[in-house]
């Protein structure tokens, strides 16, 4: 059974939580979408016809110039909370931006407009921060507003993908919606691996490490082991899964492979020494995508860099897409 929902997509992103939803609710529409980093714009307007305007800065939006919607989507910054990042929580900054905070849009936005449903994803480190203190403000701020929380960590590579991704889930239901019917989705174990999702033909020499690079990392790696830390590049087994995709240049190179087949040896890029003879590549954009459960169809417009950077922040397709089931079935009722 169809359902016709309006979705707000808040802190869009690339659009991966929008791609979930579209998947649950194929009769769904958009009806505001905001995103303030320029280079993401451009990947979600590749990807969405009904994507001419977004807005940029959510804390310069009047509640009242969005148009009623039934679901929030809301993929606030997760960087406060992160293992990989510094941890400072609701305290964090940005670019005179507090990330740790921009989840208050939401709440600013959702009290003025009531929707059913609010939808929220971020890091597993949310749930543990400063000892469990920073999710119940979270949850007592969504409550306060008349709102029922339900909370649950998922990891990506229980719903097909071969990356090991754990992420907390908040699904928020209006006082007034009858959620008893709700539960999150189990998944189900899969036998795909990393294999599955390399391209077919062999990549750019550029994503191979040069072997001044790939010394440079095992150098680091010797350091962090002496210190007693676990941090430093990881090679993966091509029948094992990934790690969690990140931003930066760590999510890459905890995330490298072997590829022996045929390739060239002559950079195409600007590099220090030569291209490594032990056949070790970053994955591709097109591979990351993959293991975010983008479909092949999704455009990706910009340069590796920024791609690596949107890919990392973004979801695992398939997770919000059965999260986002379970919230249609109490919907449809």
């Amino acid at each position: 059974m169809s359902f016709a929902v309006r979705f707000v997509d808040l802190f869009a992103g690339i659009g991966g939580i929008r791609l979930g939803f579209e998947q649950a609710f194929p009769d769904g529409e958009t009806v505001f979408v905001s995103e303030q980093d320029m280079k993401a714009q451009e990947t979600y307007r590749a990807n969405f016809s009904t994507s001419d305007f977004i807005a940029g800065d959510i804390t310069k939006v009047d509640a009242g110039d969005v148009p009623d919607f039934d679901v929030c989507l809301a993929g606030f910054p997760c960087q406060a909370f992160s293992i990989a990042g510094k941890r400072q929580g609701l305290n964090d900054s940005y670019k005179g931006q507090s990330r740790g905070t921009l989840f208050a849009e939401v709440i600013r936005i959702c009290e003025a407009k009531k929707p059913k449903v609010i939808f929220c994803e971020n890091v597993k480190g949310l749930v543990s921060h400063d000892r469990g203190n920073t999710l119940r403000v979270i949850v007592g701020a969504f409550e306060e507003i008349g709102y029922k929380v339900h909370y649950e960590v998922l990891n990506s590579c229980d719903f097909g993908v071969p990356q090991n991704r754990e992420r907390v889930f908040l699904v928020c239901f209006r006082q007034d919606v009858d959620d008893s019917g709700f539960v999150f989705p189990n998944g189900a174990e899969t036998d795909r691996v990393i294999r599955d999702v390399l391209d077919d033909d062999p990549v750019d020499a550029k994503y191979y490490l040069s072997d001044v690079y790939l010394e440079t990392l095992r150098e680091h790696r010797r350091k962090q082991e002496a210190k007693g830390n676990g941090f430093g590049y990881v090679v993966r087994d091509l029948d094992g899964v990934a790690g969690a995709l990140v931003c930066g240049g760590m999510g890459r190179e905890r995330n490298l492979i072997v590829d022996s087949r045929p390739h060239s040896l002559v950079p195409t890029t600007r590099i220090k020494g030569v291209v490594n003879r032990e056949d070790i590549r970053k994955m591709t954009p097109r591979e990351w995508a993959r293991l975010q459960g983008f479909p092949e169809g999704f455009v990706l417009p910009v340069s590796d860099t920024q791609l690596y950077k949107q890919l990392g922040n973004s979801v695992t397709v398939p997770v919000v897409a059965a999260v986002a089931e379970s919230i249609r079935d109490v919907l449809v009722g």
